[in-house]
């Protein structure tokens, strides 16, 4: 049965004074199984944890940018998430060869050193390669109906600056508890997830959100790598049917290889409203 893994990783790969923050991982099954959950510590531990738990055709989403070639400024698909999913308050983080910390960079070479092939949305890998693709969980919430979140991504990371202070952590956490109640949801999706079936998942569902800041990153952390293992799942089921490729016509590296996202679309937010993606990028993993 085809594994489906979720990387919410942290971009900092710590310093000799300084340990990385956590990264997020799970791994569900077909059937929505949870198969494992997590955390982990440094690019080693995610590699690691990754080839341990990943099987023949299996598919990885990551939450970080993993091909990165402009000195400056922001990738392609950066700028195309802002362009398309804007309305819905959803942009990203600019990703470049200046910044201090790549650690999405590092797992690239990381995996592809232990056999893994990188999968840009614009080749058709071997069926039984294990490949990996760059994700985003904000449009993955934003374009899956699924989610139901038709005007704006949830405020389930940073604190509301238009609330009064007092109330400002609160209304995080009622807005994270909210949000784990939709992923529990997809117990009954296509794909599924159901996050009871292993006792760390299971965890999201029974506790509510705390209001501690480190406490509560941990938390979403774990959410975000549930997201993104839902994402590859999908991918596997709907691929460019209800998927576009962001940063498509960017330039490819030495190796023909194209600094992509691969995100769920609702028909509104594609470049080309009634024109399918399918009609002109032609490919899917498996």
């Amino acid at each position: 049965m085809t594994r489906f893994l979720g990387v919410d990783l942290a971009w900092g790969e710590g310093t000799g004074s300084r340990a990385a923050n956590e990264s997020g991982l799970v791994c569900i099954d077909e059937t929505g199984t949870v198969i494992e959950a997590g955390w982990a510590v440094g690019i080693d531990a995610v590699v690691a944890w990754i080839v341990a738990t990943a099987s023949p055709g299996s598919v990885i989403a990551v939450d970080a940018p993993l091909l990165v070639q402009n000195e400056t400024g922001m990738r392609l698909c950066e700028r195309e998430v802002g362009q398309r999913y804007g309305r819905w308050q959803v942009s990203a983080y600019p990703s470049n060869l200046g910044l201090p910390a790549l650690g999405g960079v590092a797992l690239f070479s990381a995996l592809e050193a232990a056999g893994f092939q990188y999968f840009d949305g614009l080749s058709t890998p071997a069926a039984d390669a294990v490949v990996f693709f760059e994700a985003y969980p904000h449009t993955t919430l934003v374009g899956a109906e699924e989610f139901g979140y038709p005007d704006a991504r949830p405020r389930y990371k940073r604190l509301d600056p238009g609330l009064p202070v007092a109330e400002r952590r609160r209304r995080r956490a009622e807005v994270c508890d909210d949000l784990v109640s939709r992923l529990q949801a997809l117990t009954s999706a296509t794909p599924p997830l159901d996050l009871d079936t292993h006792p760390v998942t299971a965890l999201l569902v029974a506790e509510p959100s705390p209001l501690k800041e480190s406490a509560h990153k941990h938390r979403e952390d774990l959410i975000d790598a549930a997201i993104c293992a839902w994402t590859a799942s999908a991918w596997s089921r709907w691929g460019l049917e209800r998927f576009q490729v962001l940063g498509a016509s960017d330039a490819p590296d030495d190796r023909g290889r194209v600094p992509t996202l691969l995100a769920m679309a609702r028909p509104e937010q594609r470049s080309k409203p009634g024109i399918p993606i399918s009609a002109y990028i032609t490919s899917s993993p498996q």
